[in-house]
């Protein structure tokens, strides 16, 4: 059994067609049958049911390709890592949630550039900061791939690869058309917001969960929140993203939570309002890979704190291992 052989197994599979996988592989469709064959002969078991159109895999070759996808990821995700580490970046990579960047973010990029991007007399710096709008749930494959160094997202992440920094809880506040009758009290309270229509944006749902009255599990998070409080919205919407969320909000179609440094946007048409719920917050965490730490992410994270002292947000200093 050999790295050759898996890669085809996996190419078919996907596929469903050896004519599809060879043009995947770059290899004949003789020689990817004949790697397939000899990888059951190897094995002694069928993997590939060739009597169906199109092909399906045996119950044996269901169980074998889980397992093997999931080794062929890890072992990609090493491949890259150890690339990574023979030859680092001169650039830092950052990866960011929309919202953050209605909120300190950018005060953060330009505390980091004026204290560690210096340029020569040629006007060349020592460090490329890329920004890059990545999703919380897209974040995690991006570090693995190269694609960022460091990411500052919304949820906590668990997976084996990655190490995370909780900086703070950001407030939730509630988003309402200007002419809702509850648009101009000024704490709100969620219980008093369940008969409206909720619009849901986040494309990310809880490792957690809370219970509705029905013992129904609950991971969309402002449903979440709302859960908590033993509270059901009658209704919801689902839509791709926080931007379009406070579009509808503004047109008056619903109401959404956003966090408090989103209060600056659509103002003409939506009135933003405390809750009253001191624990409705939404974490902000900057996230990274266990194994390999861009030697600018320490630099990053003073800018972080800095921000925040200058700011009066309370923290607790933490570094990457």
């Amino acid at each position: 059994m050999d790295l050759k052989q898996l890669n085809a197994f996996v190419a078919v599979a996907d596929l469903q067609s050896f004519s599809a996988a060879a043009k995947t592989t770059g290899l004949s469709q003789p020689s990817l049958s004949r790697l397939l064959k000899q990888l059951e002969i190897d094995m002694g078991v069928e993997l590939i049911d060739r009597y169906h159109r199109p092909l399906q895999l045996t119950d044996a070759g269901l169980f074998f390709y889980d397992k093997v996808r999931a080794v062929l990821t890890e072992l990609d995700t090493i491949t890259n890592m150890t690339k990574r580490l023979s030859a680092p970046s001169q650039a830092l990579n950052i990866g960011f949630v929309p919202s953050v960047l209605y909120g300190l973010l950018p005060e953060i990029i330009a505390d980091f550039k004026h204290n560690n991007v210096n340029p020569d007399t040629n006007g060349n710096t020592d460090i490329e900061v890329n920004l890059k709008d990545i999703s919380s749930y897209q974040q995690v494959e991006a570090l693995k791939n190269g694609e960022i160094d460091v990411g500052f997202g919304r949820f906590a992440h668990q997976d084996p690869w990655i190490q995370q920094i909780l900086l703070r809880h950001e407030r939730y506040v509630v988003a309402l058309p200007k002419a809702h009758p509850l648009a101009q009290i000024k704490e709100q309270r969620l219980i008093d917001l369940a008969s409206n229509r909720l619009i849901l944006y986040h494309q990310t749902h809880l490792s957690v969960s809370a219970t509705t009255s029905t013992t129904k599990p609950v991971t969309e998070p402002l449903l979440y929140l709302f859960a908590q409080y033993g509270v059901t919205p009658l209704m919801t919407t689902k839509v791709s993203d926080l931007q379009v969320a406070l579009s509808l909000v503004a047109a008056g179609e619903g109401i959404t939570l956003v966090p408090a440094s989103l209060r600056t946007v659509r103002t003409e048409q939506i009135s933003y309002q405390r809750l009253i719920h001191e624990n409705v917050t939404s974490p902000i965490y900057l996230h990274t890979l266990k194994d390999f730490v861009h030697p600018k992410i320490p630099n990053l994270l003073d800018a972080v704190y800095r921000v925040y002292e200058q700011r009066g947000i309370t923290y607790r200093r933490q570094q990457f291992i």
